[in-house]
């Protein structure tokens, strides 16, 4: 018994010492700053001057700002479009590359690099095909005899723009379905195909129930995800938010009042609703996921 307890001491000690460098970093550069922006949101502070407490006016400023409602709107449009879009497209592509067929390392390298490539790069990149005059996709459009949008200088069309540079970029969420599809047991497959059930059925009562645990993991962080977008926004608006701000999202107008006007207590405020906002979102989540999310482990 005093040996286990000597080994358990060790383990200890080098779980402590390896998380060490971890637990520092995430104590001096995110519990940090985070316990410094709630209290900069009650505050008027401009990075210059000493911060001075103010209260709530922050806060009341903030929900009387029509351009708080219009990122915000800006934002849910995204994560309502963007995240089921995203899942959808993700899990069709997983499904197609998880068949047996020749050269399929090479579909999945290339479905999967766009993924890789950085935001700001993929962003211009996608700026010169939505060029309204000159760009790739609407030269293409044009060979249809058709009308080609203006894109991102269009108020109409600049959010669809965004959303299809968005969705270029699903190969991380693809290659997560795919490592889940991998791990639905062969067996039972088989059995239910023995027992007389199509592809669709075998899809429907065993693959999708499996999958539940992967959809929920991906869902829960895409929302998390789309809330915070930002770099390929800023970018390809040039940090202006399209035109009549109808890609005005919440994390851009929240860079603008923090680095352009210099309203960091203004911006620590936004920034705490959006924490909030997100907490509520990922506990509703949570509570909901017992009811749809399937788990193999008895009594989970």
């Amino acid at each position: 018994m005093q040996r286990l307890r000597g080994i358990r001491a060790r383990e200890a000690r080098a779980f402590w010492l390896f998380i060490s460098p971890w637990a520092f970093g995430f104590l001096a550069f995110t519990i940090g700053p985070i316990i410094a922006s709630i209290y900069f949101s009650f505050t008027r502070y401009d990075i210059v001057s000493r911060p001075e407490f103010i209260g709530l006016a922050n806060f009341k400023e903030l929900f009387a700002d029509p351009l708080f409602y219009k990122s915000m709107g800006n934002t849910l449009y995204f994560v309502i479009l963007v995240v089921p879009l995203t899942m959808i497209i993700s899990f069709g592509l997983a499904l197609l590359l998880n068949q047996k067929v020749k050269a399929l390392p090479l579909f999945r390298t290339i479905y999967y690099i766009p993924s890789i490539v950085p935001f700001v790069a993929s962003a211009v990149l996608w700026m010169w095909l939505l060029q309204p005059q000159f760009g790739l996709v609407n030269g293409i459009i044009k060979t249809f005899g058709l009308r080609p949008p203006t894109w991102l200088a269009s108020e109409t069309w600049a959010k669809p723009a965004l959303i299809l540079m968005m969705l270029w970029g699903s190969g991380s969420t693809m290659l997560i379905y795919l490592a889940g599809l991998q791990g639905v047991p062969e067996s039972l497959l088989e059995a239910a195909h023995i027992d007389g059930a199509n592809t669709f059925q075998r899809f429907l009562h065993i693959t999708l129930p499996l999958m539940t645990p992967t959809i929920f993991f991906t869902l829960t962080m895409g929302i998390i995800n789309t809330f915070q977008v930002f770099s390929i926004v800023y970018v390809m608006t040039a940090g202006m938010g399209g035109p009549q701000n109808s890609t005005l999202v919440y994390l851009l107008y929240m860079f603008r009042q923090a680095f352009v006007f210099f309203k960091m207590g203004y911006a620590s405020a936004m920034a705490l609703i959006l924490f909030l906002i997100v907490l509520t979102v990922t506990i509703v989540q949570f509570l909901l996921a017992p009811i749809w999310v399937y788990y193999e482990v008895e009594g989970r």
